[in-house]
């Protein structure tokens, strides 16, 4: 955190020149400017402003109104803000951008009260659909129904509820998390999934005490289901594929611009979703910023083609590839992070969904390759494996891990011997607020009160040990709204009123930050991006309250009135306002 702070002034002391008031006939004018406004910087040179002028795709000028009214021309754009908030752009600091896309095209579970909604949500769906027409959904959760279904294993039912609808249709619906499914007998047909089959690496199938699958899906064993699924989908044309693939980056692009995201950080996709990427960004068709980590290929494939693929962001990117993604353990909700001890309530300890040789591997090729390496780990097993898979590749390699920036992402629940390594190692702990406020009525139950206290969603601890934190809500598995991951970050409550652990909250300022310069740090564009200072991006949010000083009750009630990438307004939610 030190050294992020130092680059940051440095990059706010080089600035000064033009941040100061400019005046005369010599001005150019502007192309954007925004004025009248409270702008909160997030530059310590210049922590707040009342005016900013944008020159194309760069911030040219900050400070007061008068300071600014030089720049504006006849051809300048001129929004006045009427004492609104405006604010470095936002950074999702860790999404799935595909899959945000691809959720809002198949059945949203999120709102599903109980199981019995879910079967509902899938008699309507297969009433509309042909015979063996595949159904998806997703964002289910069972410790968030409002009762237990009958009859079940482990709190979640067997398929037959959903057999009764579905005969004919394969239906998968894949857990909030992303790390567990639920098939119903046609799927589990489908996949060849019986008595007889067994576990995968990394995986669980279910079963009852019968030794029948009861149709829930643990970790890599969604894959049985999903690899049939996508063999029905081979007959599609090219064409097809692109417009469905088209599809999913334009209905991600909009939720994200919708709620004030300028930059999102993909976490992990193929080499073919970054060809088809890249297309787009060479005919200016991707909606924001996106940093993609390269996920899905083979130790050989990354070896042989990583250079290939090596784009640092430069001028004005709209797509930046530096990191590879991994995975070693899965997710709490399913009992798959992996744990170091037993979960409270249920006798096992998780899972490694990836094996330490091969995590070990791929973080060695990201070294000799000059990439950024971001592992999964939501586990205190999983964290303490990734930490000291990293401290190898650092010292055999003589490295300096705060130069390198590697990540672990989500670092949700970690052994207390294992916080001060972050900080000493710079290890960036890259996190998602509302995933604290989403999952604390259960975690307790799954760890019990003492680690969830000392171990789970620790931000000051980490903060304080000299680790970099970041934000962002792994949407699809949370909504992607910025502001509920500042309301999570400032308050650690959930919607009934409870407060978890609040002695680790972030001040405002630390969720703003967490927000704009750590998400730019972590992807090593802090020179470009994560503050408004003149010779930056001009990637702006603007909001209808200030979120800094409001009353906590009023935050969540907060609007996005406007997104701004590269000086370009992409979303008013007004229509105009200018």
């Amino acid at each position: 955190m030190r050294n992020l702070r130092s680059c940051t002034l440095l990059i706010a002391i080089a600035s000064l020149p033009l941040a100061g008031c400019r005046t005369g006939p010599d001005v150019e004018p502007a192309s954007l400017v925004l004025h009248n406004g409270k702008i909160v910087t997030v530059d310590p040179a210049t922590p707040e402003a009342q005016a900013v002028a944008v020159r194309d795709d760069r911030i040219v000028a900050v400070g007061s109104d008068e300071d600014i009214q030089s720049f504006i021309g006849p051809s300048t754009r001129v929004i006045d803000l009427a004492g609104r908030l405006a604010v470095p752009g936002l950074i999702e600091g860790h999404g799935h951008y595909m899959g945000l896309g691809r959720a809002k095209m198949i059945l949203d579970l999120t709102t599903a009260k109980n199981f019995d909604d879910i079967v509902a949500m899938v008699r309507d769906a297969v009433a509309k659909a042909t015979p063996g027409t595949w159904i998806f959904g997703r964002g289910w959760h069972q410790e968030k129904w409002d009762r237990v279904p009958q009859p079940n294993v482990e709190g979640v039912p067997l398929h037959a509820a959903l057999d009764s609808v579905s005969p004919d249709n394969p239906v998968l619906l894949t857990h909030a998390s992303g790390h567990g499914a639920f098939a119903n007998g046609a799927a589990l047909r489908a996949a060849g999934i019986d008595t007889r089959t067994r576990d995968p690496r990394g995986g669980e199938i279910v079963r009852d005490a019968g030794g029948n699958p009861t149709g829930l899906l643990r970790e890599t064993a969604q894959g049985l289901v999903s690899r049939a699924s996508e063999r029905g989908g081979d007959q599609r044309s090219a064409e097809e594929v692109y417009a469905e693939q088209k599809r999913q980056v334009d209905l991600a692009g909009q939720e994200a611009l919708e709620n004030g995201i300028t930059s999102f950080q993909d976490a992990g996709s193929s080499f073919a979703t970054i060809d088809f990427l890249r297309t787009l960004e060479q005919r200016g068709e991707l909606p924001v910023r996106l940093y993609v980590m390269v996920r899905h290929e083979s130790a050989e494939d990354l070896d042989a083609h990583l250079d290939e693929y090596y784009m640092p962001a430069d001028g004005n990117d709209f797509l930046t590839v530096r990191s590879i993604k991994q995975a070693i353990d899965g997710a709490l909700g399913v009992h798959g992070a992996w744990m170091l001890e037993p979960y409270a309530d249920l006798d096992t300890y998780g899972q490694n969904t990836t094996p330490l040789e091969t995590i070990e591997q791929l973080s060695r090729i990201a070294f000799a390759h000059g990439f950024q390496m971001n592992i999964h780990a939501i586990g205190d097993r999983a964290n303490r494996e990734v930490l000291n898979i990293y401290e190898r590749v650092f010292t055999d390699n003589g490295a300096d891990g705060d130069t390198l920036r590697w990540r672990i992402e989500h670092a949700q629940h970690l052994d207390p011997a294992d916080i001060p390594r972050f900080g000493q190692l710079g290890v960036i702990a890259a996190m998602q607020a509302v995933h604290c406020t989403s999952d604390a009525p259960w975690v307790i139950l799954r760890l019990g009160e003492e680690r969830a206290q000392n171990g789970a969603y620790v931000w000051q601890s980490l903060m304080k040990s000299g680790a970099v934190v970041t934000n962002g809500t792994d949407t699809p598995v949370e909504h992607i709204s910025p502001i509920h991951g500042f309301y999570s970050a400032v308050t650690r409550r959930t919607a009934d009123g409870m407060v978890f652990f609040p002695e680790q909250r972030m001040s405002r300022e630390e969720a703003l930050y967490s927000y704009t310069m750590a998400n730019a740090f972590a992807a090593f564009e802090e020179d470009i991006k994560g503050s408004i200072t003149p010779g930056k991006l001009a990637d702006i949010t603007v909001l209808d309250q200030d979120i800094m000083t409001i009353p906590e009750e009023q935050i969540l009630d907060t609007k996005v009135d406007y997104t701004i990438i590269g000086g370009d307004v992409r979303y008013d939610r007004a229509g105009s306002g200018s």
